[in-house]
């Protein structure tokens, strides 16, 4: 029988949800099924631009390593959330790039 469980503090009941199978488990989805879309961001930032790639169907900790190894490759700082990632500057051509070399399918906004 399926668990109805909502919401729980414990994470040894949370782990013994996710054996059973109770729990779905959050997974990556592969880098050649995902559509991200890289942009250019002016608004609410005093003028100041922020590449943003969004789109990505990644656990939390998957898009903290892309989004340090993007930030590395453009030596730049930047965040990473909600299946977003945000690089200070306008880096759009390395970070296009750089997801292509990593099997993403990159579109340009």
């Amino acid at each position: 029988m399926k668990s109805r469980l909502v919401w729980t503090s414990d994470p040894e009941a949370a782990k013994r949800l996710r054996e059973e199978g109770g729990i779905d488990a959050d997974a990556d989805q592969e880098p050649a099924k995902q559509s991200i879309r890289v942009g250019i961001d002016r608004k609410r930032r005093a003028g100041k631009s922020v590449t943003v790639a969004s789109g990505f169907q990644l656990t939390a900790a998957s898009l903290g390593e892309l989004a340090a190894g993007l930030k590395k490759r453009c030596g730049a700082g930047g965040t990473a959330g909600d299946g977003e990632i945000e690089i200070q500057g306008d880096h759009v051509a390395r970070v296009v790039a750089e997801l292509e070399r990593l099997g993403y399918r990159v579109r340009k906004s």
